[in-house]
């Protein structure tokens, strides 16, 4: 079983990409199980993620399916590798919810991220200033220690953005930024933290306009996730009002695919996102002076 003795989403995606390959090589589950010396119910597990397999059992898996591509057996392999090691995350377990642990696991494991927010900061963005703020207001009272353990979260989630371990492209309706206007107190950082950001390499910042209404009603907040060479979407995170949930299926995984593809071209682009943003920044600079 995996560890915490639940699936992860390490483990679902390793049971998908085996189920996926199994049948396109036509091989059954029996087969399959007398590879790896298991059984068919051994194989069923692994294939939902209900059960760890190690990268011995996957590379004898592979060779059953005839894949010799090296890139996915080492994707695979270390996938499995992956499944039950500890991240920096489950030092905060205690404060954090399994689906938002799901959903940092991914972001660990990602090499594109693709974020879409119509109405906030997105977290990877986002100034401790401005976290401690969204998170404070939510529907759910918080504990105010709780509080600042979540803003120490985002704070360590941002580290990869930092250090260009993963393309990260964020494409933000306009109303979530102009709205910063009305706290001055934090609006002045979190504006300079997304005009710094949008100047790493690694970091494309994109403002849907205002106008844009009908585009940017297609779809609340969400965050598509690819982990191999290739952008393609393999995993999407939905926030709720109360949880994470993980879209998974490729039938609703092209549908999210689709509508980013969508948004970013109705979206300005980077550089006039800068400028737009850079006008705000000064109209707050400018009430801000007026108002001392």
């Amino acid at each position: 079983m995996p560890a915490g003795g639940r699936p992860t989403v390490r483990s679902r995606r390793l049971g998908s990409a085996l189920k996926r390959l199994r049948e396109a090589a036509g091989v059954d589950q029996s087969v399959a199980a007398q590879a790896i010396l298991r059984s068919v119910s051994k194989v069923s597990r692994l294939e939902s993620g209900q059960a760890s397999a190690s990268a011995l059992e996957v590379r004898t898996l592979l060779d059953c399916y005839g894949v010799r591509d090296e890139d996915e057996r080492n994707r695979l392999e270390e996938l499995a590798r992956a499944s039950n090691q500890r991240g920096w995350w489950l030092d905060y377990q205690e404060t954090l919810r399994p689906d938002y642990a799901d959903h940092i696991t991914l972001e660990s494991d990602s090499t594109y991220i693709r974020s879409w927010e119509p109405s906030l900061i997105p977290g990877l963005l986002q100034t401790s200033e401005y976290a401690e703020s969204v998170i404070s207001t939510g529907p759910v009272f918080i504990d105010p220690d709780r509080i600042a353990e979540l803003v120490k979260v985002r704070q360590e989630r941002q580290r990869r953005i930092e250090q260009g371990g993963v393309h990260f492209t964020a494409i933000i309706w306009e109303p979530a930024i102009a709205a910063l206007r009305h706290d001055p107190a934090v609006c002045v950082g979190q504006l300079r933290r997304l005009l710094d950001a949008g100047q790493r390499q690694n970091v494309t910042v994109q403002i849907l306009p205002a106008a844009a209404s009908k585009t940017a009603g297609m779809s609340g907040a969400f965050v598509a996730f690819s982990f191999g060479v290739e952008p393609t979407v393999e995993a999407v995170t939905v926030r709720t009002v109360t949880n994470t949930t993980v879209v998974e299926t490729p039938e609703d995984l092209a549908a999210y695919a689709n509508t980013f593809d969508l948004l970013r071209s109705a979206a300005m682009s980077p550089e006039e996102s800068a400028e737009r943003i850079r006008q705000i920044l000064g109209d707050v600079s400018d009430q801000m002076e007026e108002a001392t």
